[in-house]
């Protein structure tokens, strides 16, 4: 009888991992992080409690591995393969797309990441992922205002706020059923934000 593959063992303890965050990203999403026991998490994991304190100490700690999971599919999906030092306008759209792309594909994801209240339980590790997506953004509104492409009336981090805010927000009035959003709606919600960080006079 031929011997299991010494790779097996690590393996399945991944995708049982994986398995439970996938499963608490859902639960958070839906009913946000300090109401939601850690019982039903295992439920929708379909595991026992006890299997999911093995791989997580607590609630927190998980809260952790969601936030740092769903930053990292965020970062990947948006910044692979852009060159940020050259900013554009059609860089701009092509950003503005794949985020588009990743509230469209990764709802649950999307929509923990807009929650405020994980800060509170964020380790050094979470703040350090969520600044190597923050940071290169940063550095590509700095040279585009020095450049001359987009305006300098407004600081760099606020005006990533600022378009971060404006595209959170009109996926949340979706979601809660206040507006649909067709591909003309993103276009022109898009060329707004483009409109308030642009130089103008460029």
């Amino acid at each position: 009888m031929a011997n299991a593959s010494p790779t097996s063992a690590p393996a399945k303890e991944s995708r049982k991992r994986e398995q439970i965050i996938r499963a608490a990203l859902s639960v958070f999403a839906k009913h946000g992080l300090h109401g939601t026991p850690v019982p039903p998490i295992a439920t929708e994991a379909e595991v026992g409690v006890g299997t999911l304190y093995r791989y997580f100490d607590n609630k927190e700690s998980l809260i952790n591995a969601v936030f740092q999971d769903s930053k990292q599919r965020l970062q990947d999906r948006l910044l692979t393969d852009l060159d940020l030092m050259h900013p554009s306008r059609a860089l701009f759209d092509t950003l503005w797309a794949r985020l588009t792309a990743f509230a469209r594909d990764e709802p649950d994801a999307f929509q923990f990441l807009e929650m405020q209240d994980h800060h509170s339980y964020l380790t050094e590790e979470s703040r350090r992922r969520e600044q190597a997506l923050l940071i290169p953004l940063g550095m590509m509104v700095i040279i585009g205002q020095r450049t001359g492409l987009l305006g300098n009336h407004m600081k760099p981090d606020l005006a990533i706020a600022l378009f971060w805010g404006a595209f959170v927000g009109i996926f949340k009035a979706e979601r809660l059923g206040y507006l649909t959003l067709s591909d003309d709606d993103l276009k022109q919600a898009r060329d707004a934000c483009w409109l308030a960080i642009a130089n103008h006079d460029h």
